[in-house]
C-alpha cells in the first residue's frame, strides 16, 4: 500500500480508490487495512459495496449514477465481464454451453474498453451478473450457482 500511495503521488494523481464490500469479507480489499492508510468510505450502494478513497488534493470520487440503480432493461441472463481473472474464460464457456443446451437466453458483454467500464450498471468491471433486470452477483458463476439464479 505504501508503494501504491507513493507511486500515485509521484505521478501527480489526485488520490487512490478501492472497492470494498460489507458482505464479501473474503475479498483481498480489506477495508480496515485501507483505513489504516487514511482511506475513507466516500460512497456506497444499497447492496453493500463501498468506494474507499485516499485523496491527495481534496477530490472526492463517486460511483456512477447507474451503479446505484442495480437494474438494467434487459431481462435475460446478462453477464458483464473482462478477462482480468484467469477463470473468466472457463466460466464463460461453461455458461454458454449450459445456456445453449437449456435454451436460456444469455447476453455476454465483454468489458474491453475504458468507455464500457465507465458505463457499467454495476460496481465491478471484472464480473457482474443480472437476471430479470436485477443485479445478482459479482461472483464468477459455476453451474450450481447459475441454476440457483435461474430459478428466481
Amino acid at each position: 500500500m505504501e508503494y501504491c500511495l507513493a507511486d500515485a503521488k509521484e505521478k501527480n494523481k489526485s488520490g487512490v480508490c478501492m472497492l470494498g464490500s460489507n458482505k464479501q469479507k473474503a475479498w483481498p480489499a480489506d477495508q480496515s487495512f485501507a483505513k489504516k492508510y487514511g482511506f475513507e468510505v466516500v460512497d456506497s450502494t444499497e447492496n453493500g459495496y463501498e468506494l474507499l478513497a485516499r485523496s491527495f488534493d481534496g477530490t472526492i470520487p463517486k460511483f456512477a449514477p447507474q451503479v446505484k440503480d442495480n437494474r438494467i432493461e434487459n431481462n435475460e441472463l446478462t453477464i458483464y465481464y473482462d478477462r482480468q481473472c484467469p477463470y473468466v474464460n472457463q466460466a464463460i464457456e461453461r455458461i454458454k454451453q449450459y445456456c445453449g443446451l437449456n435454451r436460456v437466453p444469455v447476453s455476454l458483454i465483454e468489458v474491453d474498453t475504458l468507455q464500457k467500464a465507465k458505463e457499467l450498471p454495476c460496481v465491478f468491471n471484472n464480473w457482474g451478473v443480472f437476471y430479470k433486470g436485477i443485479f445478482e452477483t459479482v461472483n464468477v458463476l459455476d453451474i450450481a450457482y447459475l441454476k440457483r439464479i435461474l430459478k428466481k
